[in-house]
């Protein structure tokens, strides 16, 4: 089983040119995958995407894939509804999809804006899976610290209160679920020795947990940069990491590989891969 998560910079590469199907290309070139997160997907807003809804067109460069997409900012202007966030595509089954807003203290004080994680459970061949695709802060320490730790809370809840996915479901209460096998990934704009990244990588913690997915593939190897490799105007400290995979423990036992894509140059960020074993 494959996922790439990747922050695609609303498609628009280190030459300055938007163009979505160059992460469709690169991610075929990867050998595609099962599940894919993207970050910074952009809808109608014009100095991004040139007034088009990117949920559209990403969707239909992967058409074996069911695509959710949830903004984290929208904004309606007249008939114009201009909307920014995350979207996950997977070619399995979706059970459940929610969109949690993230904690945006300070708001009016810092350059900011809302973020979000979006949380799809998906029918695996492991299994139920809770895949949660995010984008956290980069301008306030304060508000990414606020972020992680609802991220944090929302793992401990389902450790707590585990529920079956039912395959059918009349009506709401019983199509609510809680699934601890999950997996966390996306852009965190912290870098691996930050306090934040231990507070996520739980490793003491037990298998409901979550793990840091490259720790566990290389153990004692520093991170391979995801950003900065060949954007230096945005990046000027160079390459580094910021975007991670998290997994909880009984995920971790069957991570097979964990790559960096340091190839590519359509978005500031480079996209990472995950493979999992399936049990015979």
């Amino acid at each position: 089983m494959r996922l790439i998560t990747w922050n695609v910079q609303w498609g628009k590469g280190c030459d300055g040119i938007v163009d979505p199907r160059r992460i469709a290309h690169d991610v075929a070139a990867m050998g595609g995958a099962d599940i894919l997160c993207f970050q910074e997907i952009s809808c109608r807003f014009d100095e991004l995407d040139g007034g088009v809804d990117q949920d559209r067109i990403f969707a239909e460069l992967f058409p074996y894939h069911r695509s959710i997409f949830r903004p984290a900012v929208e904004q309606q202007e007249g008939d114009v509804v201009r909307r920014f966030g995350n979207m996950t595509l997977s070619r399995f089954p979706v059970r459940q999809v929610s969109s949690h807003p993230l904690p945006w203290p300070a708001a009016s004080s810092v350059k900011s804006m809302r973020r979000q994680a979006l949380e799809v459970v998906v029918e695996t061949p492991l299994g139920p899976v809770r895949v949660t695709n995010t984008h956290l802060e980069f301008h306030s320490d304060e508000q990414r610290r606020a972020q992680v730790e609802r991220l944090v809370a929302l793992q401990d809840e389902a450790a707590r209160g585990e529920k079956p996915v039912k395959p059918s479901a009349r009506e709401p209460y019983a199509a609510s679920a809680l699934v601890q096998s999950a997996v966390l990934c996306g852009d965190f704009n912290l870098e691996p020795d930050d306090p934040l990244h231990s507070a996520l990588d739980q490793a003491e913690s037990g298998d409901a947990f979550y793990r840091d997915a490259w720790r566990l593939a290389h153990p004692g190897e520093p991170h391979a940069p995801t950003c900065g490799i060949f954007d230096a105007e945005q990046w000027p400290e160079g390459p580094h990491c910021r975007d991670f995979v998290f997994v909880s423990g009984d995920l971790g036992r069957l991570i097979a590989r964990v790559t960096v894509n340091d190839r590519t140059s359509s978005s500031d960020h480079q996209p990472v891969l995950v493979e999992f074993r399936i049990p015979s």
